[in-house]
Order: structure tokens, then C-alpha cells, then sequence
């Protein structure tokens, strides 16, 4: 489809609360939307339209309160959604992740329906059980299913999706960083032989951040011993620094924060110990800032980072320990990974190249109802 025929019609997008990835796409997307001609309306939380600036930078937002977990807010959220569409002859609506698809599918809204999965369902027991069905529903509501990684696509199919297929997903801007390295590592007393590792995500069990302090306790062995530093907030920040603390591991939980390109600046290796990634966002960040990189064999993340990253199995202190232990002794090594990242980061998809994909599963799902 030419540029001269894409697709130029009203969309709705809706997010439930994120600080993160999904956030990062759909103000991507919007943006990219309205350049384009489209006439959008985000729905989501208020504090997501905070987060990322929707409303400020010329897309227009509605509140809906679309909470991470589902509830009796839920009831609340599908009225303010039907008020927010109310009157606009939205032609689409594009829901992101499985909370927002939820939500959309109880509105009954006569729209067409198209939902990206960007992660999986990973909890077991009833709220495995819970979660599965919630992964039914919206795929079976869905006119269209996008999935962020191949593995996504496949469980919306094995849920009842009418039509599946990869979606892609832009990698974010990296801003320059506004600091120098001494700068960053000085904030950590640190000693300019001593390693800085770093991670950045949600405090959340999938991340498996606990791997990363037992190893960084492993590693007070090294001469010098590495200091790991994982920024993010979380439900995981209590028993965390709890371990670290049991552990005398050399681990320092920052909170959120939002200097990532500084921090990647002052760091030695980016470690990502995740049970489940779709496009991670931290690994994209570190590939393009250069930074050596190790990630686990989950969802997404081998054809993401391809031969650019040293790629271990999930789940696996000994595989982690031996990995970080090899880079930190080969600084070729290390600089090697450091020159494949950019590299690698060139060949993701651009903002425009996923503007022109969305919009021709817009058109196709607009041409059908017709």
C-alpha cells in the first residue's frame, strides 16, 4: 500500500496502565497515526496520559481506568470507554495488551476490534486459570489478533483468533545521554577497574531478578567484584533487597528512574534474566546504546537481539554466572557485542514502517465490515 492509499480513518487506541513498553508504542504509534492523517483518540488511564504525554503533544485523550489486574473497576472502565467513543463514528478500535482487550470486548461496542498481545499469561493455579480465559475472550472478540513475538501469535490461535498474525513493534528513541561516564559511575563509588552491571525493569517475579542477586553474591569472588544495579519499581523491591541484603550481595535496587541512556553510559554489561519477554525494551536500549548485552532464551528476545547478544537458557544462576564471569575477563569479547548492538538495532522496524503495517490491518478489518 502507497502512502497515497493508506488507510486515513478514525481509530480509537486503548491501553490499560502501563509505565513501560506498551506505553512507549502507543504514543509511538499515535503520533505516527496522526502524521499520517488518521484522526485518534487514546483511552486509557489518566496517570498513562501523565506518563507519556499524550494530551500534550497533540493527541487527543480520554480517561478510561483500565487497572493492571482485573476487578470490579472493570464495570466502571467499559461505561467511561462507551462515553469516550460515544459520537466519534470510530472506525477502529485498537486495544493494547490483554487488560485493554478485555475491557473493549465487555464494551459490545459494534467497532471492529483489532488487539495486540504484547506479553503472555505466565501465572499458574487459578489465576493461570483466570488468565487463559481472559486470553479466550479477547481473542475470540478480536476481528484482528497482532501479536508483539511469534509465540504470541500462536496462543491467540490455540484461543479461538479468527485472524492472528505478527504485528510490529517500533523500537523507542534512545535520547543522548546528559551525563559522562565518570559522572554515572560516581554516583556509585565506583572504582574505574570495577565493573557496573545493569538491568532495568519492572520489580516483578517474571523479570527473575532474584537470579541476579544470587549471582551478584557469586561474583564478590571476582577481582574487581562487579557492582549490579537494577532500575525499576515493583512489587518484587522488598523481597529483593531483603535477599541481596541476606546475601551481602554487592546489588543496589535504584527505583524508577528516568536517565536510562546515563546509566547505560556508565555500565560495563546489560543483563536481562527475564522468565518471558515479548521486545523487551531494555534490551532494545542497550543494543543501541552499545552496551554488551546477555539475555535468556524466552518469547521474543533471540530474534530480537539475533547474534548481537550472548543468548543463556532462562531459569539458570550457573548459565548467568558463567556468561557474565566470560565477558568481564574478555574485554574483545565485550567489545565485539558492543559494536554488533547498533548493528542489530538497525534492522528493527522504524515508526513508519509500523504506521503502514497498522494501517493496512485497519484497512482490512474496516473492508470486511463494508
Amino acid at each position: 500500500m502507497s502512502s497515497d492509499d493508506r488507510w486515513r480513518g478514525s481509530v480509537v487506541l486503548v491501553l490499560a496502565s502501563s509505565t513501560g513498553g506498551i506505553g512507549q508504542h502507543v504514543a509511538s504509534l499515535a503520533r505516527g497515526l496522526v502524521e499520517a492523517g488518521c484522526r485518534v483518540l487514546v483511552c486509557g488511564p489518566a496517570a498513562t496520559d501523565a506518563h507519556f504525554g499524550f494530551s500534550t503533544s497533540g493527541v487527543e485523550f480520554a480517561p478510561v481506568e483500565i487497572p493492571a489486574d482485573p476487578g470490579p473497576q472493570d464495570s466502571g472502565a467499559i461505561r467511561q470507554l462507551r462515553k469516550a467513543i460515544t459520537g466519534r463514528d470510530a472506525e477502529v478500535i485498537h486495544a493494547h495488551g490483554l487488560r485493554a482487550g478485555f475491557v473493549v470486548s465487555l464494551a459490545r461496542t459494534a467497532v471492529p476490534l483489532v488487539v495486540t498481545w504484547h506479553n503472555a499469561v505466565l501465572a499458574r493455579g487459578l489465576k493461570g486459570q483466570a488468565g487463559a480465559l481472559l486470553e479466550r475472550i479477547v481473542a475470540r472478540n478480536a476481528a484482528l489478533t497482532l501479536g508483539a513475538s511469534q509465540d504470541l501469535v500462536d496462543r491467540a490461535v490455540t484461543m479461538g483468533a479468527k485472524h492472528a498474525r505478527l504485528g510490529p513493534v517500533a523500537s523507542p528513541r534512545l535520547d543522548p545521554p546528559k551525563r559522562t561516564r565518570s559522572a554515572v559511575r560516581a554516583e556509585f563509588r565506583l572504582k574505574a577497574a570495577t565493573p557496573l552491571i545493569l538491568s532495568v525493569g519492572r520489580l516483578h517475579p517474571q523479570k527473575r531478578y532474584d537470579l541476579l542477586v544470587d549471582a551478584a553474591a557469586r561474583w564478590r569472588d571476582l577481582t574487581p567484584a562487579p557492582v549490579v544495579a537494577v532500575a525499576g519499581s515493583g512489587p518484587s523491591y522488598m523481597p529483593l533487597a531483603q535477599r541481596a541484603s541476606q546475601l551481602h550481595a554487592p546489588f543496589h535496587l535504584l527505583g524508577h528512574r528516568g536517565d536510562v541512556p546515563d546509566l547505560l553510559l556508565g555500565a560495563d554489561l546489560a543483563v536481562v534474566t527475564s522468565d518471558w519477554e515479548a521486545r523487551q525494551l531494555f534490551t532494545q536500549e542497550a543494543l543501541y546504546a552499545g552496551v554488551p548485552l546477555i539475555v535468556t532464551a524466552v518469547g521474543g528476545l533471540p530474534g530480537l537481539v539475533g547474534d548481537a547478544a550472548v543468548v543463556i537458557p532462562p531459569g539458570d544462576l550457573d548459565a548467568l554466572d558463567e556468561a557474565v564471569r566470560r565477558m568481564l575477563a574478555d574485554p574483545e569479547l565485550r567489545a565485539d557485542y558492543a559494536a554488533r548492538g547498533p548493528v542489530q538495532a538497525a534492522t528493527w522496524p522504524t515508526e513508519p514502517d509500523v504506521v503502514a503495517d497498522v494501517c493496512s490491518a485497519y484497512a482490512e478489518v474496516t473492508a470486511v465490515r463494508r
